[in-house]
């Protein structure tokens, strides 16, 4: 079971209060603005600030 797009549509980023978008191998959620991927595990996004790994850049 994938995260509803009513709820993707509620998500902010607990950091800076702004988007988060599914990535796309959808096991994370990306805010852009932080620069930021909180991950989802049992289709429970973790959105603690804490617990988030850094987006790799891509080259």
């Amino acid at each position: 079971m994938a995260i509803s797009q009513d709820l993707l549509d509620i998500l902010a980023c607990p950091k800076c209060k702004g988007e988060v978008k599914l990535n796309a191998s959808q096991d994370g959620l990306v805010c852009t603005a932080c620069k930021l991927v909180y991950e989802i595990k049992d289709d429970i996004p973790i959105m603690l600030i804490d617990e988030a790994k850094p987006l790799a850049e891509s080259a």
